[in-house]
């Protein structure tokens, strides 16, 4: 049986980093990275999407990454220090922090967690095959 993870949360808490160590330890597996459009944040788009899918022979698993909103001002941070993003992105992330929570999804959450440590989570507590 095939696994679809469907991974979300906002910006900078770590979904594109998660991913690809996922996708390394994962064999046969890829990586559609959708950050770009801020896809998975209501339940309709989770479920649009999922609707689109020929999941049969596959085990659909929607994820969102939470965090508190002093862990992911520091992730957002660094990346504004590092050039990675520009300072209106702290504000616009954490005023999508709590649409994650209202999702029916597995949370995860990754105040106090690396990404591997997130990665490996998954991989433990998820029938993967």
């Amino acid at each position: 049986m095939k696994n679809i993870f469907l991974i979300g949360g906002t910006m900078g808490v770590g979904k594109t980093t998660t991913c690809k160590i996922l996708k390394k330890k994962l064999n046969n597996s890829v990586f559609l990275d959708g950050d770009w459009c801020w896809v998975m944040h209501e339940q309709s788009i989770i479920d649009d999407i999922i609707s689109r899918l020929n999941t049969s022979g596959c085990k659909v698993y929607t994820i969102s990454l939470v965090c508190s909103e002093q862990a992911l001002c520091e992730h957002l941070r660094k990346d504004v220090a590092a050039c990675i993003r520009t300072e209106d992105v702290i504000s616009r992330s954490i005023e999508r922090l709590p649409l994650y929570d209202k999702l029916n999804t597995y949370k995860v959450n990754v105040s106090n967690i690396s990404p591997e440590q997130v990665a490996d989570f998954i991989i433990e507590n998820f029938e993967i095959s």
